[in-house]
């Protein structure tokens, strides 16, 4: 089944690496114009680099997603620069792990509310057309979360959020949906840093996972451009788990 997004204008929160960048990869490969956003200036540099190689319009502004204003700020920014916003993906997380004042602030100021600022920013730009709205949530969302309380509550409440927003959005012809991933190694990323530092738990997570492996950015990606495309028209509300079996 081939994917043609040509035309589409694609916002992605938290692209400089891992599953965002990949996704926001996917999206261009398949034809679209995307805009993306992170903290880190230098790592937004070398992201919007690799994506303008593949010969469409690319937006790539810093922004801290735990502020309000700067969440904004980067939607209407990237809106009038690709003309529009036909996708909306809010990727980034905060990964906040203590149960505590600062895991908690971060988790909920981040992982919760940059996808519900950024949603608001985008509706108006949705509504003249329709489109997608795509959550990254987790699998941590989807049962007790001992090692990562706010990270897991958090999750959970994204999974929520999709399903209010895909009813209060279907008549305005706008698609919410939402991707469950777990355990995902890439560079830079925390498997990798486990595998270095925490061996013992990067072996016990690999030993969790029935397909006795951990996933990859591109196959959180090739999920999500399928949900943003046509031919998931008639989807809407869902959260799909993408883990080798990890959450059974």
């Amino acid at each position: 089944m081939k994917i043609d997004l040509t035309g589409r204008r694609a916002l992605v929160a938290g692209a400089s690496r891992g599953i965002g960048l990949a996704i926001a990869r996917t999206f261009a490969a398949a034809g679209a114009d995307v805009a993306i956003c992170a903290r880190q200036a230098a790592a937004l540099e070398s992201a919007a680099a690799s994506l303008k190689s593949l010969g469409h319009r690319v937006s790539a502004r810093p922004c801290d997603l735990s502020r309000a204003e700067e969440v904004r700020e980067w939607v209407e920014a990237a809106a009038q620069e690709l003309g529009g916003v036909d996708i909306l993906v809010n990727n980034a997380s905060a990964f906040g792990r203590s149960d505590d004042e600062a895991g908690w602030t971060a988790s909920v100021q981040v992982d919760l509310m940059a996808p519900v600022r950024a949603s608001h920013a985008a509706l108006p730009w949705l509504e003249r057309q329709g489109g997608s709205i795509i959550h990254i949530s987790s699998i941590s969302g989807l049962a007790a979360s001992v090692r990562t309380p706010p990270y897991g509550a958090v999750k959970a409440a994204i999974m929520e959020y999709t399903q209010t927003q895909a009813l209060a959005l279907a008549a305005k012809r706008i698609r919410v949906n939402c991707i469950a991933p777990g355990s995902i190694f890439f560079k830079g990323g925390l498997w990798e840093r486990n595998q270095q530092q925490n061996p013992a738990l990067y072996e016990r997570i690999l030993a969790s996972i029935p397909s006795g492996r951990y996933g990859t950015p591109e196959e959180i990606a090739h999920v999500a451009t399928f949900l943003v495309s046509d031919q998931a028209s008639w989807v809407t509300g869902q959260t799909i788990a993408v883990d080798g079996g990890q959450s059974l």
